[in-house]
Parts: C-alpha cells; sequence; structure tokens
C-alpha cells in the first residue's frame, strides 16, 4: 500500500490525518500553508439576507467581527463549515453538499448573500444574484518538509494547493494524485502517474478516493 501525504493546514490536516488513519492508511504530513486572519470591516447586516460560507476558516479566523453578524442566517458548503459556524452560535439555514453551485441553486435568487472567504479563491460566478464578498483570512505559504515523490499517494484540498505542488516537484512519474476537484486537478498540471477528482467536493469524498489510489496496483 502507498502512503498518502496531506498538504492541507491546520486544523484540517488533523481532521484529515485521523479520517485518513482511521480507513488504514499510513499518513505522511506536509502542510504547505498556514491560515492566518485578516483585517476587515464589519458590514452592516441590514443590507442582506445570509451569510455564504465556503470554509470553516471564515468562522475559525473571523474575530469579533462576526458578533455582528449573527442573526445572519447561514449558508454553508459542507458539514465541516456548518458545525463550524453553529458552534459559534450562528443558525445553519441550509447546507450543500456538491460544491458551491449547488448550494446557490437550493438559496432563492432574491436573497442577498454576504461571503466571507479566503484571499484566494474562486470568483462565484452566478451575475444574477446579489454577492458581497470580504476576505476574512489567507492562507500563507510555508517550508514544507522535504515532499516524498516515490510511489506516493497525495491528496490536494484546493486549486491553490495544486498550483503550489506542482512548483516544488519536478520528478512526478510514479505520484499520483487524489484531487477534491476538478479545479483542484487541474491546478497540478501534468506529468504525474495518474490524477483523478473526488465524486463530491469534500474530505470524505476525497479520502475515499486517495484510499481507493493508495491500495490499487499499477495498470
Amino acid at each position: 500500500m502507498r502512503p498518502l501525504v496531506l498538504l492541507r493546514p491546520e486544523p484540517g490536516l488533523s481532521a484529515s490525518a485521523a479520517r485518513a488513519r482511521a480507513l488504514g492508511l499510513d499518513v505522511i504530513e506536509a502542510p504547505l500553508f498556514a491560515v492566518a486572519p485578516v483585517a476587515w470591516n464589519v458590514s452592516d447586516p441590514e443590507g442582506f439576507d445570509g451569510l455564504l460560507l465556503t470554509s470553516a476558516n471564515a468562522i475559525r479566523h473571523g474575530g469579533t467581527g462576526l458578533e455582528i453578524l449573527h442573526n445572519l442566517p447561514v449558508h454553508a458548503v459542507g458539514d465541516a463549515t456548518a458545525d463550524a459556524a453553529r458552534a459559534a452560535g450562528f443558525t445553519v439555514q441550509s447546507v450543500g453538499s456538491g460544491g458551491i453551485e449547488d448550494l446557490l441553486r437550493e438559496i432563492p435568487g432574491d436573497r442577498r448573500l454576504l461571503h466571507l472567504a479566503g484571499e484566494d479563491r474562486m470568483e462565484i460566478g452566478d451575475v444574477l444574484r446579489s454577492i458581497t464578498s470580504i476576505v476574512v483570512y489567507r492562507s500563507v505559504a510555508t517550508d514544507p518538509p522535504a515532499l516524498p515523490t516515490s510511489d506516493v499517494v497525495i491528496a490536494v484540498h484546493s486549486p491553490r494547493a495544486g498550483q503550489r505542488l506542482a512548483e516544488l516537484v519536478g520528478e512526478r512519474s510514479s505520484v499520483r494524485i487524489a484531487a477534491i476537484s476538478r479545479a483542484a486537478a487541474a491546478a497540478c498540471g501534468d506529468g504525474w502517474e495518474s490524477v483523478e477528482a473526488a465524486d463530491q467536493p469534500d474530505d470524505s469524498s476525497l479520502l475515499a478516493l486517495a484510499a481507493r489510489l493508495c491500495q490499487t496496483s499499477p495498470q
């Protein structure tokens, strides 16, 4: 069985590592980033009908500015983000399981949404909606430990992680990539032994894919 390399920052790193080890995988932790808060101005909550959260990091690093927004219902991408919002005292109105596009389809089009976002994010291409994005956290590149690049599977949790991985790794022919989305897979570039995207853009689906890749023999 091949070892699994995890690149995501804490606290997600420890959570993914625990899930992967519960699947019987040999895990190597090699975070490429650390998440840090960004100073931000609190919007008047009267101008919005809900909060759009695409990462639990918005709650973890939003700081005291979140307090004024507590009366806004939350629309969260994924259970982990929803759980973080509830723990911080928010009411979660909807939880998406298939990415931001699927979540937005479940929200009435007339809702004015405040998106608490990371600095490196995909633009939400929905011109028919009123969505205001405010950056409340950023991922800061760190010096990773030496990345193993021989007969391993690497889990890529974001397009930015895929892009940085591509910058760091030259010899790729015996590395399999398990990516959380098609965008993350594309960011890794070419030359890997194989690149596959998870069925759903969440950690559980990604680790299920990674487990299969770790256990599958070469064709």
